[in-house]
């Protein structure tokens, strides 16, 4: 039986919630805003333009839509300088392992994301062709929790959203699972994703066996 796979990329299989920390502190810190790490967890899953609205909010801060599209794009490239070192040891413990297995019992592999620069990413990693299907924020105009991202993906692999399973790290994602009626599988802390249909800290605790279980489930 063929199943879909669908993965979100930041915090799922590679870690860049921190580059995106310490460009968006520089950003905040510039318009005298503080940012903690705390606050970056709620951007996770949320895209650009509204992770902005977020801290300007946090900060009681007003700007003109000029200034507001200028410190996007800075914070992209501040973003950029610090992606376009990453290599293969950036890659989350044993994604590699569930991802050759998946292509080894011949399922279907998407990617889901937010980010803009998610094939860039993959390409720095070695995992692009890995995946049959890229779905990234190039490519949608509805951010997670709406389901856009990974019907779009089912769609490109031809699989009907309930014969999908979505891996997430982010409360907003796993909401978008569900509400496209897909097996939501959380990576992470699990009183965070609470609503996912199975959590794990990270790819470490997933065994074959598990992925086979998924082969042959449904979501109910």
């Amino acid at each position: 039986m063929k199943k879909a796979f669908i993965f979100d990329l930041d915090g799922v299989i590679v870690d860049t919630a921190k580059y995106h920390f310490k460009a968006w502190q520089k950003l905040a810190d510039s318009l005298g805003i503080s940012f903690s790490e705390e606050q970056n967890e709620q951007l996770k899953g949320v895209s650009r333009v509204q992770s902005l609205e977020k801290i300007l909010e946090w900060g009681n801060k007003t700007i003109s839509e000029e200034k507001f599209s200028q410190l996007m794009s800075e914070k992209n490239t501040e973003y950029l300088t610090y992606i376009s070192e990453m290599d293969a040891s950036e890659i989350l413990p044993d994604v590699p392992r569930i991802l050759e297995y998946l292509i080894l019992e011949k399922q279907a592999i998407a990617l889901g994301s937010a980010s803009k620069n998610a094939r860039a990413i993959l390409e720095k990693v070695q995992l692009y062709d890995k995946f049959n299907t890229i779905v990234d924020g190039t490519n949608v105009s509805k951010a997670k929790p709406d389901p856009e991202v990974f019907l779009l993906g089912a769609k490109g692999l031809g699989i009907s959203p309930e014969n999908c399973i979505v891996f997430e790290d982010s409360v907003a994602g796993i909401k978008a699972a569900n509400i496209a009626n897909m097996i939501s599988i959380g990576i992470g802390n699990q009183e965070v994703l609470h609503e996912a249909d199975y959590i794990f800290k990270d790819f470490t605790e997933i065994k074959e066996e598990f992925i086979n279980q998924l082969v042959t489930a449904k979501k109910v």
